[in-house]
């Protein structure tokens, strides 16, 4: 079960182009799988099984904020807007900045690429 489990995480996040490979239910599995680690909780009331039971818990919250961290992405049209204003800002400063060296003409474009690449840093969760 745990396997099965762990084979359907894998490829969760392998994408969806390896979604239909697997014909079990995912809640079906982690219904089990609780059930399980529950039984063997109430079977020895002992530390030790409790830590058991609360490392699973964990996996299913970890489980639970990946999806939602996929889910809430940046939209299309906010990447959009910030590529337009990239291209903008740069060609209003090439525009003002004609007569002076080349060394100004590349701080604008070099922050803003870095600010690019930190929003899609903290946009993408992989």
């Amino acid at each position: 079960m745990l396997r099965t489990y762990v084979n359907q995480r894998i490829m969760f996040y392998l994408g969806d182009e390896h979604t239909g490979q697997t014909s079990v239910d995912p809640v079906k599995v982690q219904t089990e799988l609780w059930a399980s680690v529950v039984r063997a909780a109430m079977a020895q009331l002992t530390p030790v099984a409790a830590l058991a039971a609360s490392g699973m818990n964990d996996v299913f919250n970890s489980q639970g904020f990946t999806q939602a961290a996929w889910l809430n992405r940046i939209p299309v049209a906010a990447w959009a807007l910030m590529g337009l204003i990239a291209i903008f800002s740069n060609f209003l400063m090439g525009y003002r900045e004609r007569s002076t060296g080349m060394f100004a003409l590349l701080v604008l474009p070099v922050i803003a690429s870095i600010a690019f690449f930190l929003i899609a840093d903290i946009d993408s969760p992989h």
